[in-house]
């Protein structure tokens, strides 16, 4: 692996604390695999006494998969590279204990915690759950925001009380949210210090990949982890830091004490003329570490830069340049991207793609194929959701919220009012919901049927969890169920396939997992849903994303639309977020771009079905002018 003077320092340098800055596409994927490579090759060093966390399973993948290409799969399967959620999920499969969990605990995610928050909060004669909570996390830093009047110390008095039921809640459902991963290996640690002596004295090297992204847990987490050997290794880039909005400080990387610090500044990813921009940019930012991006490729074309008159011209000089490109550039429609700053700007482009002529081997067809980005999730569908509550059942029979959304589908006689006898029955005699239903098992048939149904395929998981699944499937009629409640033909055979990708995802982990079990599947299918998915681009597709789901992406053309001064900067970031991480949006997006960059705004948008005047975001008159032209257009559009 050919490595530039700066990459070679940073992983040849394996003490202390050290701080890579390592700017957009400047490899440092390679940086982190060589230095784990000479770690254990050169220094001496024990796979398993390297630690790597980073943010998504599929950068975690990735580096394993490279790391194993150079040292061996069987010294790669005893290296830590994982994601922080996922460490921590192992770990408390282990620990847990110590804290008063079982250690077969569920876990749940953000739609479980806002139906256990609701169901909370309704128990308590609230009969709506304060909105813009998404984990106990959110509810407990609001129960400790300052208060200036009698009304705001009622109603933090309120979230404190709702925090404490909901943590009693998840304890007596054997049950943990996201949030709560972290928090408890964080609690085991300080509570327990002689299990994080153990864990220490094993992670002797820790590396942390996207460091910008940390959030105070995460920060804690990794304090906590690499005080005792100090060999603490963190790569991130300020600049790219625009997760504020759900925890992360930019001040880690920004205060950071580091014993050596190292700048990654040769961009492999975008020519000279895109990186012009995106530096011209960012260093509008006071806060930040400075750096400036370059790159030895030919400096390419301008930047092509559309101010159409309306909302609907702007998407016609688009779908136009995107033709273009294809046709006479040769660009696949999959290396082609249209960033927004929020999803309600797709709309118009979407009908644009599907509705727009083109010639495919001489013959006219309606449409331009393309993806939007952060769809549906797989295990987020209503199939999937239902199929997973069986199997969390069947691991932790004290999860409540799995229990309750199977327990009369497919319909089976359990009525409300049946269910509100088991909720009564449970609660008088101190049993947990399942325990209550076998207890009353004998006094009614259609619970005498669930019991023996959650037995039964018990009893098959034990041979074979892909037997099992199959096994519940057939008992309870799924597939029956999809085609008597699925009016639409082409509907019912997607859910049906989805219920069959199921069972070969079940049967693809047995095959390929050494001891496999339920909780194992289940954990990782959950952290699996915390991710976004970014779509693999097999087909010839164009691609439609936000801005922040664009991080860690590439493409060969981006077009960066809606760009106007109450979109980007968004007009809530002058009294939240700040214009800082806008701007940083802003470069993110910018460096998504290989090749060519398009950006495009309109006059006037309608907002509230009214069309409004718009004016340029204010970041473009930070590029300079001498970077930008115009695209020859055939129509009534005017341009920037």
């Amino acid at each position: 692996m050919k490595l530039n003077q700066p990459q070679a320092r940073a992983a040849n340098t394996t003490r202390g604390r050290i701080l890579v800055l390592a700017g957009a596409g400047s490899g440092k994927t390679s940086v982190i695999i060589s230095r784990i490579r000479l770690l254990i090759e050169k220094h001496d060093v024990l796979p398993e006494n390297i630690l790597g966390l980073t943010f998504t399973n599929k950068a975690a993948g990735e580096m394993r998969h490279r790391v194993a290409s150079f040292i061996g799969k069987e010294k790669a399967s005893e290296l830590t590279l994982t994601t922080f959620h996922s460490f921590c999920f192992h770990l408390l499969k282990k620990e847990i204990h110590h804290l008063g969990y079982l250690t077969n605990f569920t876990l749940y995610d953000e739609r479980d915690m806002q139906r256990l928050m609701q169901s909370v909060a309704k128990s308590g004669g609230e009969q709506k759950f304060p909105l813009g909570f998404q984990s106990l996390s959110d509810l407990r830093k609001a129960s400790l925001a300052a208060a200036s009047s009698k009304e705001e110390e009622e109603r933090i008095g309120y979230y404190s009380g709702l925090a404490e039921e909901l943590e009693e809640c998840l304890k007596a459902y054997n049950a943990v949210d996201f949030d709560g991963l972290l928090e408890l290996t964080v609690r085991l640690f300080e509570n327990h210090p002689e299990i994080l002596a153990r864990y220490q004295d094993r992670y002797k090297f820790i590396m942390i990949d996207e460091y910008q992204d940390t959030n105070p847990i995460q920060y804690r987490l990794a304090k906590l982890l690499s005080s005792k050997h100090n060999n603490f290794f963190v790569v991130g880039d300020d600049d790219q830091s625009i997760y504020g909005w759900r925890g992360s400080e930019v001040k880690h990387i920004l205060r950071f004490e580091y014993d050596e610090l190292i700048k990654l500044e040769q961009n492999y990813r975008s020519t000279p003329t895109i990186l012009a921009a995106a530096n011209a940019v960012i260093a509008h930012n006071e806060e930040r570490h400075p750096k400036v991006l370059w790159s030895n490729q030919e400096h390419g074309e301008l930047i092509q830069i559309f101010n159409a008159p309306t909302e609907e011209e702007e998407v016609q000089s688009v779908i136009e340049r995107i033709l273009y490109l294809h046709n006479e550039r040769q660009v696949p429609f999959s290396e082609i991207a249209i960033l927004y700053r929020s999803n309600s700007l797709s709309r118009l482009f979407e009908v644009a793609l599907m509705q727009t002529p083109r010639k495919v081997n001489g013959s006219w067809v309606r449409g331009i194929p393309y993806d939007i980005v952060q769809g549906t999730e797989f295990y987020e569908r209503a199939e999937i959701k239902d199929l997973l509550a069986y199997l969390r059942l069947l691991m932790n029979n004290k999860d409540t919220e799995a229990l309750l959304r199977i327990i009369n589908y497919p319909r089976r006689g359990i009525s409300p009012r049946t269910i509100e006898l088991i909720k009564a029955h449970a609660k008088e005699n101190n049993l947990s919901l399942w325990e209550a239903i076998k207890s009353l098992s004998s006094e009614k048939a259609a619970l005498l049927q669930f019991v023996e149904l959650i037995e039964g395929v018990e009893k098959e998981m034990e041979y074979s969890l892909a037997q099992g699944f199959d096994y519940l499937i057939k008992e309870i009629g799924y597939l029956d169920v999809i085609e008597e409640d699925t009016k639409s033909e082409k509907a019912k055979e997607a859910r049906k396939g989805n219920v069959e990708l199921f069972a070969k995802i079940i049967e693809e982990y047995e095959k390929s997992t050494e001891n496999a079990s339920l909780g194992d599947f289940l954990g990782n299918t959950a952290l699996d849903l915390q991710k976004a998915r970014h779509a693999e681009r097999k087909q010839d597709r164009v691609q439609l994303l936000t801005f922040h789901s664009a991080k860690g992406l590439e493409f060969t053309a981006c077009f960066l639309v809606a760009l106007e001064d109450h979109i980007i900067p968004h007009e809530k970031s002058l009294f939240e977020t700040g214009l800082e991480e806008e701007r940083r949006l802003m470069y993110v997006a910018i460096t998504r771009a290989k090749k060519y960059l398009t950006l495009s705004m309109a006059r006037s948008r309608k907002r509230n079905g009214k069309p409004l005047p718009s004016n340029p975001s204010r970041f473009l008159f930070e590029i300079p002018k001498e970077l930008l032209s115009v695209t020859p257009h055939k129509g009534p559009i005017h341009y920037f």
